[in-house]
């Protein structure tokens, strides 16, 4: 125990007086609030430096990223300057509006937001601009434009920053219009210092300068900022808040495991706060240790919430993408589309050049909802499948898992007209997912392990099971099963210090439904069960 420790157990439990907010906004007086860091674009300037040199930019960041409280914490900086008129807008829910409705709802909420910040700093012409707003409406984008250049006009000594929320949600028809009136805008007074349009942000889920539209893109003179996710010192300082407000601390492996586990996605973090200091360790000087957030994260898994029933939504979309990238190491293309999406969604990142999954709790959530629209396992009695000392019958769990697959056929085994070997790993893990759901193991993919990744790690009551997964394109059967051997035997029977592996092959050249029997084979003090699985189509 330190010595912080140790005087924190000398007080009392405190109840909190604030909340972790995982469910809009965060409001610094009613919630734990971190201001995030190195939010700077790519030339290393920060939201400040952009708006005091007159830029425009683009904000992109996925949805419950805190977007929208990172943008009120700008402008809560940005009117410390009496200088500076920040206002907020938000599209969210106008991309069904015709365009007169949707230019009617910017003028209600901009014409208020300027008149009120105007009237805080005291502009001396505040009685011309009221006036010029009373009778200019916004119908379109000429008005939008007229707007701008009539303020430019009036206002002297003021500069108006205009932040767009959720951009996502303008009126398809109405993007090139807005869009070109912005660009216009900016060219027409980037070289003059005092104007009334001084810095514009747009905001939202898609890298906005990268839209195009007639074949150009109508915003590609602003910065491209990204929002990063908390750094492990923000979850730190983050629940160092609860701490001081409650006296109960986080262990520094607690911090650790959630950021590992998280990797930073603000919702998650803030939702993993709530369920360990309600439901794992409440009311308690108790240190919150690793342990604990192990608990919180199957507590998570299991929730149904509007952030992983969206998020699921869009990997559907996707799926054979995010399987792929799931289970193989697949190499990042900023130009994929379906890289793109998932990437803009937060389902996936690039990490050194390889597209993975954004976090863990994505990856073992998404992965144990498409295994069981697969129905890639049953209700069994695990004693059927037991062998004495605790040991899995991986003989018969194999055999039957190639049973399931002459039911299923092989439609799922081809892409494009080829074997695709990622389809049998994802169906095999689905079928042993059955024996690790009760909580008495745990199954594990593309493991780093020694020398090389396994493809397939199953852990059951203390006992390794490592199965390799290959495809037979062609006639070398042998040679296939050749190879496995070797990788299991040299690479990760040794490194695992276990001497029984499983090697597992899709074979072509076999026609689906035909039985194999497994092969044993032995090199050295490692043994290895080969099973040949026909998905071979009929001519």
């Amino acid at each position: 125990m330190t010595e912080g420790q140790a005087d924190i157990y000398s007080k009392r439990y405190r109840k909190p007086r604030r909340i972790f907010e995982d469910s809009g906004t965060v409001n610094p007086e009613e919630a734990y609030y971190i201001p995030l860091d190195n939010v700077t674009n790519s030339k290393n300037q920060d939201i400040k430096t952009m708006v005091d040199r007159g830029r425009y930019f683009s904000i992109f960041a996925p949805r419950q990223s805190g977007k929208t409280t990172f943008l009120k914490e700008v402008c809560r900086e940005l009117h410390e300057d009496q200088t500076y008129a920040a206002v907020i807008l938000s599209f969210q829910k106008y991309k069904e509006l015709d365009k007169n409705v949707f230019y009617t709802q910017i003028q209600k909420y901009l014409y208020r937001q300027l008149i009120d910040r105007l009237t805080v700093v005291e502009c001396e012409k505040l009685p011309e601009i009221q006036s010029f707003l009373n009778t200019h409406r916004l119908t379109n984008h000429i008005s939008f434009s007229d707007l701008f250049e009539e303020l430019n006009r009036i206002i002297e000594y003021k500069k108006l920053v205009v932040f767009i929320d959720e951009f996502d949600g303008i009126p398809r028809k109405e993007l090139e219009n807005f869009l070109t009136t912005l660009r216009d805008l900016y060219q027409q007074y980037k070289d003059i210092k005092q104007k009334a349009l001084y810095s514009v942000g747009l905001i939202g889920i898609r890298n906005i300068t990268k839209l195009i539209v007639g074949g150009v893109s109508p915003f590609n003179i602003a910065d491209q900022v990204e929002l990063p996710p908390f750094s492990l010192k923000n979850i730190r300082d983050l629940y160092t808040q609860y701490t001081e407000e409650t006296n109960q601390p986080f262990t520094e492996s607690a911090v650790k495991k959630v950021y590992e586990e998280t990797a930073g996605q603000p919702w998650l973090v803030n939702r993993l706060g709530t369920i360990l200091t309600v439901n794992v360790k409440p009311e308690t000087l108790d240190p919150i240790d690793e342990k604990d957030v192990e608990k919180a994260i199957q507590i998570l898994l299991l929730e149904r919430n509007d952030h992983f029933d969206n998020l699921y939504e869009k990997a559907k979309l996707y799926k054979e993408t995010f399987v792929e990238i799931v289970f193989d190491h697949v190499e990042y293309d900023p130009d994929d589309e379906d890289h793109t999406w998932l990437e803009q969604y937060g389902l996936i990142k690039n990490e050194n050049g390889y597209a993975v999954v954004a976090n863990n709790i994505y990856k073992a959530r998404y992965v144990k909802t498409f295994f069981k629209e697969v129905k890639a396992y049953e209700t069994i009695s695990i004693k059927e499948y037991s062998l004495p000392g605790d040991r899995l019958d991986m003989k018969r769990i194999l055999f039957n898992f190639e049973k399931y697959i002459s039911r299923i056929g092989v439609s799922a085994f081809y892409r494009k007209g080829k074997p695709y070997e990622k389809a049998g790993q994802f169906l095999l893990t689905a079928w042993l997912y059955q024996f690790v759901r009760g909580g008495d193991g745990e199954l594990r993919y593309e493991v780093r392990s020694g020398l090389g990744r396994m493809d397939i790690l199953l852990t059951y009551k203390g006992k390794k099971y490592i199965i390799e997964t290959k495809v037979n394109r062609h006639d070398d059967l042998t040679g296939i099963i050749e190879e496995g051997i070797r990788q299991l035997s040299s690479k990760y029977l040794a490194s695992e210090k276990t001497t029984e592996g499983y090697l597992v092959i899709y074979d072509t050249k076999t026609l689906v439904g035909a039985v194999c029997e497994p092969q044993h084979h032995q090199a050295g003090d490692k043994k290895v069960t080969s099973f040949t699985i026909g998905i071979g189509k009929a001519s």
